[in-house]
């Protein structure tokens, strides 16, 4: 006799379990670091850009799942897509048939980069990459994959290697033929291309790691000397694709630039279902897939899944419905100016970049003695400390919820849902001013959170 799985039944029972269960069978780093920094909290449902606990507190979501919530959670027109194209019941993934819904979402993504032409789907945003990185280096023939400092492109061995962090590198080796460059540096791009041995730089038009934008005329300027070499141009939009900067894509701010390959991933999910999506020039696309011996050079189990292919279909009819991309230009412009004008009033807060709904908070060296001196002091100990100082407090005392930007960064970043208003502005600023008043008291229970963090980093070394 077989018993029906009952999923709500088994939350039920083991839900409770959920840090113990990560601790024995997962990263047991993560729950403990959770754990030190107060971030072990239990989420019991969430609804656009917002997280509830058991007790029904309401916490705002500044972080978006790493950018993966664009359009907030369970947002109600990509769920009913998902439960319409289980109930169709279709024939999916036979692997040998040609099914309508990724030809139907590549003609609609497409339309937001005209001038390229096909799409490849996978399952994330690394997968995007790794299939650029190999359609380039086939389309070339060339090895080498120049990639920007700080840089981050994913995880897996192929983008692990156009990754611009040692941290994320270290004991991974050998990993493919690469090499930094400075963002902003055409003079090193052209001694690299000069080389004859470049297949393609890959470039975030804003990095997520310290949210660092392209300088002005850069990747217009690249294309032209990577072209000139008979290079491409790789855009890697998987953060900062499907309006996150106040354009559909962020390369599109500049006049000119047309990326030979684009990644796409995250937001294109709906937050339901992985999706991974590289988009390509024809020409790319054709010498990969040459013949029908190459049929399979390049595939993916998953990739153009029924429900995957779905979710984006859905997303993308909510952006233009909805007006999302104006709406992040509206709301993001508000954000950063209110954010811009603390800087004179907080000598802790050095800079506030980046664009639509992807700012960067820096904080800098105060001018002031007494701050100064705790400042220096969490230098000492660990680059960082300061931006957890302030991270802690938001979703402690004030239940919203960011991350710093990165090892050893001074910078908070925000990549909240894309349908975040007003009022949901207001309650940040609200919020950080309250959290900024106190680190700028010079007491208070901020510092003495401070000095236990100093203590755990010293521990770590």
């Amino acid at each position: 006799m077989t018993t029906e799985f009952d999923l709500g039944a088994l939350l039920a029972e083991r839900g409770a379990e959920r840090y113990e269960l990560h601790t024995k069978y997962l990263n047991p780093q993560l729950p403990r670091m959770l754990h030190t920094i107060g971030f072990d909290k239990v989420y019991e449902r969430a609804e656009g850009a917002h997280f509830f606990d058991a007790d029904g507190n309401d916490y705002l979501d500044m972080l978006a799942g790493f950018g993966v919530m664009g359009l907030g959670r369970h947002h109600p027109v990509v769920r009913r897509a998902l439960h319409d194209v289980l109930d169709a019941d279709l024939a999916d993934l036979t692997r040998f048939d040609c099914q309508p819904l990724p030809g139907l979402l590549a003609e609609r993504l497409l339309t937001h980069s005209p001038h390229l032409d096909r799409v490849f789907f996978g399952n994330s945003g690394t997968e995007a990459v790794e299939t650029a990185l190999k359609f380039a280096r086939y389309a070339t023939g060339r090895p080498r994959i120049l990639y920007c400092e700080h840089a981050f492109h994913g995880l897996t061995t192929g983008a692990l290697s156009v990754n611009g962090e040692t941290g994320f590198r270290d004991g991974f080796a050998p990993l493919l033929p690469d090499t930094a460059v400075p963002l902003g540096d055409l003079d090193a791009l052209a001694r690299e291309l000069g080389k004859g041995d470049v297949a393609a730089l890959i470039v975030e038009p804003i990095q997520g790691k310290g949210v660092h934008e392209a300088p002005p005329g850069y990747l217009r300027a690249a294309q032209e000397l990577l072209h000139r070499h008979k290079a491409l141009l790789i855009a890697d939009e998987v953060q900062t694709g499907l309006g996150r900067t106040g354009d559909f894509y962020a390369y599109q701010r500049e006049d000119g630039v047309e990326p030979d390959l684009v990644c796409v991933a995250k937001a294109l999910s709906g937050g339901y279902v992985p999706v991974g999506a590289t988009l390509g020039r024809d020409w790319i696309f054709k010498k990969v897939y040459s013949s029908m011996d190459r049929v399979l050079v390049h595939s993916a189990s998953f990739g153009a899944n029924a429900q995957a292919m779905a979710a984006g279909l859905a997303v993308l009819s909510v952006m233009e419905n909805e007006q999302i991309v104006a709406g992040v230009r509206a709301t993001g412009e508000l954000l950063k100016s209110r954010l811009t004008a603390l800087i004179d009033e907080y000598e802790l807060l050095a800079d506030v970049r980046g664009r639509g709904l992807m700012i960067g908070i820096e904080f800098g060296r105060p001018s002031s003695l007494k701050l100064r001196s705790r400042w220096t002091m969490l230098q000492a100990a660990r680059k960082g400390l300061f931006a957890q100082m302030v991270v802690v407090p938001l979703l402690q005392r004030h239940r919203i919820l960011t991350q710093v930007s990165g090892d050893h960064l001074e910078v908070i970043k925000l990549i909240p849902p894309l349908v975040l208003d007003e009022a949901d502005v207001d309650r940040f600023l609200g919020a950080f001013t309250a959290v900024m008043d106190d680190a700028h008291s010079g007491g208070g229970l901020m510092w003495d959170f401070g000095r236990t963090l100093i203590k755990q980093a010293v521990a770590n070394r």
